[in-house]
């Protein structure tokens, strides 16, 4: 009596591969293996992004977005279907909102949720004006660099106009204080800085010690001047003047010759330089 035995038997089924399987097994097997530094240059992706895609160790690429566009960049150039890989690693992800629940759909029909799709793209996007600079970072450092040159040169050339301005302005009010006709040459200048707004201007015709003095009799100038000297007094009504030689010292009051403070070798002080004052005694 023979029994019949039953025996089971193992079916095995063949396991879909991962995004990570199919990119490495696409580099290292058939004719045209490649080593990943090899592409890296040519993609101008770094190479660990590249094995970060193979391991499936997608944490070590910051976005998502750059996950997906290294991807279908390395997918194409290892001649793999670049659709298939992102919706592959969408899944192994967990991006995909809905997919497809028959398992002989194209698993490339899972869509990320609409409300991402328009920002989605925009990444993509925005990696690939990456890469293309990347690329051709020798054209752009060259253009930031021209754009840096020319705002250097504009603004040197502004600062200079402002100067050449500034010149100007000096040389115009220079040329429009009027010097008196003085009676000798002019020897030396003291107080200058009271040139622009001076009313009052004294020159030695003999030598003389002049000495003058602010509202509160603190001395602002005292010298002993000679011939063809001149002191420009600090404009306003509030100064007076001691000369040692009154005779000696022309004042002219803007640009016109005051009568004499005294005569020759007197000594004469409480001179008011007002311009009121001086031009009263005519």
């Amino acid at each position: 009596m023979t029994e019949n035995v039953e025996v089971n038997e193992i079916v095995e089924v063949p396991v879909e591969m991962t995004a990570a399987e199919m990119l490495r097994n696409a580099r290292t097997t058939g004719r045209r293996k490649r080593e990943i530094a090899t592409i890296a240059k040519q993609l101008c992706i770094r190479e660990d992004f590249l094995e970060a895609l193979e391991n499936g160790d997608y944490n070590k690429i910051p976005e998502v977005v750059y996950i997906l566009g290294f991807a279908r960049n390395y997918a194409m150039e290892l001649g793999l279907n670049p659709d298939e890989i992102v919706a592959k690693i969408k899944k192994e992800m967990g991006l995909v909102a809905d997919c497809a629940a028959n398992d002989d759909e194209d698993v490339s029909a899972c869509a990320m949720p609409s409300i991402k799709q328009e920002a989605h793209w925009l990444k993509v996007w925005f990696v690939k004006a990456y890469q293309f600079v990347y690329q051709n970072w020798q054209w752009f450092a060259g253009a930031l660099a021209a754009i840096i040159l020319l705002v250097v040169l504009i603004s040197v050339f502004t600062s200079s106009e402002k100067s050449q301005d500034a010149v100007n302005e000096n040389v115009s009010v220079a040329e429009a204080i009027v010097e008196p006709k003085y009676n000798l040459a002019v020897r030396e200048k003291f107080g200058v800085d009271n040139r622009e707004n001076a009313d009052v201007v004294l020159q030695a015709t003999q030598e003389s010690w002049v000495k003058i003095e602010d509202g509160r009799g603190n001395t602002v100038f005292s010298r002993v001047l000679v011939p063809g000297d001149v002191y420009y007094v600090p404009a306003g009504d509030k100064y007076k003047a001691t000369f040692g030689n009154a005779g000696g010292v022309d004042i002219w009051v803007n640009g016109q010759l005051a009568p004499e403070a005294g005569s020759d070798h007197a000594r004469k002080s409480g001179i008011s330089m007002s311009p009121k004052s001086l031009m009263a005694k005519k």
